[in-house]
């Protein structure tokens, strides 16, 4: 076999990533102490990361950075200044998921390779068409997919150059990634901002089902489906494991290397799995992998099993046998960790020494000899010296000029003027050009790349001076209520059709006023179906959540709204849409404060919209939250169950806050927060910024609550909007249980 099937390992600290070389990994993926989104690892300096490439590259190895959150507008400045860096320290890609960077990239530092990161839910062909569109050389799909859909996906996009990574091993999320709101909405704590506080992980009053832990999904592990993933034509084998330290790291990293090696050889796998579960696991489960989701994805304990499963493996019943086997897996763990330590300790990311010697003498060529551990090498100047005592170069005019060289990957030991005589003259001109010249020959022959400003985008002004009221059904039973207002009105999808029913379709031609909203996931025959209902209804305008949909729209000249589960939180991600795309209007993300949001400058003729009512979203999964929580009878999901089930329960966490848990027909399973979304403050603070206000009448989420009269709250929102006072006490009245912490904490 001559394709090279990468092996992609995690970098959370120096030694990490030092083990991922030296067990054989292809690349490595890291992250600075900003913009990435694995806060809880150590992360690395700028410095550490320029060490890192130096030595990474030694081995033949790649290093991609980590830039995969969703970014403010308050911080571009600092993202471009780290942009106008990294492009020229040798960096082999970035992992991206906001969609500005895209925008940034494709302007500005073309010579980068964009990867799309997991967060951004990539499971349907107009995805990966999207995605090339705005520039991504790689995605990383999503780990809810099975073989066949990975396969179909990898082979479209190889078709648009672009390659696939798929996650083989480590922990798994339970909600879709890009999609999971709980630590945001519980704690405050991000995961689209790298602070992810693992809500899913935590322990929760005894289920119907007997479960501690409902959410608790096995740690994932396709070791032995590597010829499937090579088959499907996969390009990058990603472990997963930012915040695991060098031990695990190597054991995982070595294991794999040592799998494929065996299969390119021989064809056949190692049967051997047994070094995986010597470090830190919780089980392992392929069931994703395979389409078969069972109850046994879960197990009700998200801290390390290796303990456990050395007593399984060993049939250590008594107290003494017990002893005995933890005793040796200690034993083990520990010999690892020194051999670990023992491989690691020669390799250095040290910068290289750097010395700049000055020669010259009037009539003669100034002369730049410079020395490092790799270079050796001389430049001298196209033009003589002349003596010239009032315009001489002296040592701070050079030193001024060549000493930014040490801003990269070299240490500056000396400058060395022992061989330049004084009163000599040279054009501060050439002067630069030499610098410059030295400069690309350090950078191993590689153009330095200068670096750029950002302009000052114009904040162009709204398409309405007042702001408009629009509301969200899902039911043609609320039809009625397009006769009270002139609203617009979305018409909410499903997640899944069934296959050649025209139900939506003919929904959506007998009411031409619905405007047809479409969900974040679209996997499988459920996104063709959702193209057909575009292909068939030819609507003016859409509402989006999923670039899937958004791709087919921009394809069809359809009018498209960028919903509020695509994340958008700055003005160059709005670019990124109305440039790329020609999307006419976006919803500005919930999860962002009224600081984050007063300075997005909109795009010339573009809508902004903002939810200030609706259930919150915590997490939607391809997995069965009522396998764990009320039980199933059925041993796996099967493709009725997305169609069929309307199942609704509520879990309760150790610390009393109950969560909905609820499943609409043709919906996956999704949790809500017990409290609705309910922002009054928005309109009074940015009626200036948004064209509209949007209210969701679904009762989608909302648990055991009472229904209230739709009417109403139309009426007293219209009210609302036009300023009348009374009407905020009216909704405070009728939404009792409510927050908009979000708006108030920020991102």
């Amino acid at each position: 076999m001559s394709r090279k099937i990468e092996l992609l390992a995690p970098g959370g600290d120096v030694d990490a990533i030092k083990a991922a070389i030296v067990a054989g990994a292809n690349a490595v993926y890291c992250g600075l102490d900003t913009f990435n989104a694995r806060n809880r690892a150590t992360n690395l300096s700028f410095d550490d990361l320029i060490g890192v490439i130096g030595l990474a590259h030694q081995y033949q190895c790649e290093v991609f950075l980590t830039m995969n959150i969703v970014i403010l507008e308050q911080e571009f400045t600092g993202l471009i200044k780290l942009l106008n860096q990294i492009v020229n320290i040798g960096i082999d890609g970035i992992i991206v998921q906001d969609l500005g960077i895209f925008n940034l990239v494709k302007k500005y530092f073309p010579s980068l390779a964009v990867h799309a990161s997991t967060q951004l839910t990539t499971h349907n062909p107009g995805q990966i068409r999207f995605l090339a569109k705005i520039g991504a050389t790689r995605v990383n799909l999503s780990r809810e997919l099975n073989l066949s859909e990975i396969k179909s996906l990898t082979t479209l996009a190889h078709e648009h150059d672009v390659l696939t990574e798929v996650f083989v091993h480590g922990a798994l999320c339970i909600a879709f990634s890009g999609q999971c709101y709980s630590s945001s909405v519980s704690v405050g704590n991000s995961g689209n901002r790298g602070r992810c506080s693992q809500a899913c992980r935590d322990e929760y009053e005894i289920t119907a089902a007997g479960n501690k832990f409902p959410l608790n999904l096995k740690d994932n592990s396709a070791y032995f489906d590597l010829p499937e993933l090579v088959d499907a034509g996969v390009d990058s084998l990603k472990i997963e494991g930012r915040i695991k330290g060098a031990q695990y790291v190597h054991t995982v990293v070595d294991s794999w290397r040592k799998q494929i090696d065996r299969f390119i050889e021989t064809g056949q796998l190692l049967s051997d799995n047994t070094q995986l579960y010597k470090v830190f696991n919780r089980d392992f489960t392929n069931s994703f992998l395979k389409g078969n989701l069972t109850k046994n994805m879960f197990i009700d304990n998200p801290r390390d099993n290796s303990f456990k499963h050395a007593n399984d493996e060993h049939n250590a019943i008594s107290v003494v046998q017990i002893q005995q086997v933890q005793q040796g897996l200690s034993e083990e763990k520990n010999a690892i960790g020194a051999h670990v330590v023992e491989k690691i300790k020669h390799l250095s990311i040290a910068k290289q020494t750097l010395t700049i010697h000055f020669s010259g003498q009037a009539g003669k060529p100034l002369t730049v000899n410079v020395t490092t551990n790799k270079h050796n090498f001389c430049v001298h100047s196209e033009m003589p010296l002349i003596a010239s005592e009032q315009t001489s170069v002296d040592k701070s005019a050079i030193e001024k000029r060549f000493k930014s060289l040490q801003q990269g990957k070299y240490s500056l030991q000396a400058f060395d003027f022992c061989d330049l005589e004084a009163g000599l003259s040279i054009p501060f001109k050439e002067l630069t050009r030499i610098k410059n010249q030295v400069a690309f020959l350090l950078n191993d022959k590689v153009r330095v790349i200068p670096a750029v400003s950002l302009p000052t985008l114009t904040k162009h002004s709204k398409l309405t001076e007042t702001p408009t009221l629009s509301i969200l059904i899902s039911d043609e039973k609320d039809l009625h209520l397009a006769d009270i207002t002139d609203a617009d009105i979305y018409f909410k999808l499903p997640e899944s059709f069934k296959k050649n029913c025209t139900k939506y379709i003919d929904i959506l031609l007998r009411n031409p006023r619905l405007i047809p909203w479409f969900p974040a996931v679209l996997i499988g025959k459920d996104y063709i179906e959702a193209v057909k209902i575009l292909e068939q209804v030819k609507p003016v305008r859409i509402v989006t959540n999923n670039t899937g949909v958004a791709y087919k729209a921009f394809e069809m000249n359809i009018d498209w709204i960028a919903g509020p589960f695509l994340n958008t939180t700055n003005s160059h991600a709005l670019l990124t849409l109305q440039e790329e795309l020609n999307c006419s209007g976006a919803f500005i993300s919930n999860e962002i404060n009224q600081n984050q949001i007063k300075n997005i400058a909109r795009p010339e003729n573009f809508k902004l919209l903002y939810s200030i009512y609706h259930p919150i979203l915590m997490m939607t999964s391809r997995q069965c939250f009522f396998q764990q929580t009320v039980g199933c009878n059925k041993p796996s999901i099967e493709d009725g169950c997305m169609l069929k089930c309307e199942k609704a329960t509520t879990i309760t966490n150790v610390k009393g806050i109950s969560f909905a848990v609820d499943k609409q027909k043709g919906g996956y399973p999704s949790i809500y927060n017990h409290e609705q979304f309910l922002n009054m403050n928005v309109i009074e603070d940015f009626s200036h910024l948004f064209d509209e206000f949007f209210i969701d009448l679904t009762n989608i989420g909302s648990g055991s609550k009472a229904e209230l009269d739709k009417t109403e709250l139309i009426r007293h929102f219209e009210k609302l909007i036009k300023g009348d006072s009374e009407a905020k006490i009216q909704l405070d009245a009728m939404v009792t249980v409510s927050t908009h912490a979000q708006y108030s904490q920020g991102l």
